[in-house]
């Protein structure tokens, strides 16, 4: 059964939103961050409304009911994507937290001097630094997956780049810039040969297609709620339980320990033992209606609606004369994502005479700066759609690209 993008629109009440220039709102923006249902922005203010409380340390009613709430949220979120168990689920502020979290408590024990770290060229920044900054502080070496001239990775040397000194993979499943969808499969094999551990980037993924985590097979899966309806500094990170389990804490403090002496300390079991402090609790009470309406309309017919849009977006942006669109055209490697430069005219006037006709695109290097370089441009105009997008938000698109060629005197749309 397909979604009907009209319908779900009105669950959301910014979609409506007539902006100050009296332009309506054309939001395209969606993999920076999703717009948010009307039952998420419900629950998360019911719970300040109505239950209001810190959880897990309080015997009165409000905080056992806000804690049962929270933890519910666990559970769910671990039924959703399919997960080993609700143990290994950590709740965190965004995937950022997550996979500095894996960087700091598990990467800091295991990882040493002259071991290896294995990227690809085309991860963001969150996915990046974390390591850049392990490496220095161990004396290890990175390494790095190259991408083809479509954007896919260039698996041709696979064996020569994931070695026996490779203790960990650090990879995206989907590009942020370009929506590149990269089949982990022969990465992982390769993985389990040498031994090492895997992190999968899911911040892309996880919003726009049915995940199944044990299927999977990794032994690190992070990814951020704001991306996929839920509300903004939640996150989540998914390890396999006898990992976590022998992973020492990051964050000391309230919830994480088990007994407390003025020189040492044992901590909790997990999860608690990697979620030190109060957490995010009204937005993972959010999240949790967010996955409820997830799955009520079906990741599958989200993941089949953006294909439609992106086909029929590339088919429009393909007949103006002037652009680079930048991606595979295999439309069953790419979700819903175009990236496009326009000759001549930087992204950031073209976003900014855009912003004028009411279409909210992002424009920039998109927290991959390597990514960039390589594509030798300063950065792209990103279109990303989501369920509630339609194809008259990409004639609006279009409309405004011909408004950018006009203004810089370029050859009218063919």
């Amino acid at each position: 059964m397909s979604l009907d993008p009209y319908q779900i629109r009105k669950d959301f009440p910014i979609l409506s939103r007539i902006l100050p220039n009296g332009k309506p709102l054309v939001y395209l923006d969606n993999g920076a961050s999703s717009q948010k249902p009307k039952s998420v922005i419900d629950a998360t203010n019911d719970y300040y409304t109505n239950d209001n409380a810190n959880i897990h340390r309080g015997v009165y009613y409000l905080s056992q009911h806000a804690t049962e709430l929270f933890e519910r949220t666990r559970i769910k979120t671990s039924h959703f994507f399919q997960a080993q168990c609700a143990k290994a689920i950590i709740f965190t502020r965004g995937t950022t937290d997550s996979i500095n979290l894996v960087a700091q408590a598990w990467g800091r024990t295991n990882i040493g001097e002259g071991d290896e770290i294995v990227l690809s060229v085309q991860e963001h920044h969150s996915n990046l630094v974390p390591w850049q900054m392990l490496a220095l502080e161990k004396k290890a070496f990175l390494k790095f997956i190259p991408i083809q001239e479509d954007t896919t990775y260039d698996l041709s040397n696979l064996n020569e780049i994931i070695t026996k000194r490779t203790k960990l993979v650090a990879i995206s499943q989907m590009s942020n810039v370009t929506g590149t969808i990269h089949d982990l499969t022969k990465i992982i094999d390769r993985v389990r040969q040498v031994g090492a551990k895997i992190l999968v980037d899911g911040a892309q993924a996880a919003c726009h297609m049915p995940i199944h985590l044990v299927e999977m097979d990794v032994d690190f899966y992070a990814f951020s709620g704001h991306k996929m309806l839920g509300p903004t500094g939640v996150g989540v990170l998914f390890g396999k339980e006898e990992i976590l389990e022998a992973m020492p804490p990051w964050l000391g403090g309230g919830d994480m320990i088990e007994s407390v002496e003025l020189e040492s300390s044992t901590y909790a079991a997990l999860p608690a033992k990697l979620e030190a402090g109060t957490p995010n609790i009204a937005g993972v009470i959010g999240f949790s209606h967010a996955l409820d309406y997830l799955q009520k309309v079906g990741m599958k017919n989200i993941k089949e609606h953006e294909r439609m849009l992106t086909e029929y977006a590339l088919e429009r942006l393909n007949r103006i004369g002037g652009l680079q669109i930048y991606g595979t055209e295999d439309l069953d490697k790419r979700g819903g994502v175009v990236s496009f430069t326009m000759d001549g005219i930087h992204p950031h006037d073209v976003g900014s005479i855009l912003d004028e006709e009411g279409v909210a695109i992002r424009v920039g290097h998109h927290c991959c700066q390597p990514l960039m370089k390589q594509l030798n441009i300063p950065g792209t105009c990103r279109a990303s759609f989501y369920l509630y997008n339609t194809k008259e938000d990409i004639d609006a698109l279009v409309h405004s690209i011909d408004k950018v060629k006009s203004i810089f005197g370029r050859v009218a749309r063919k």
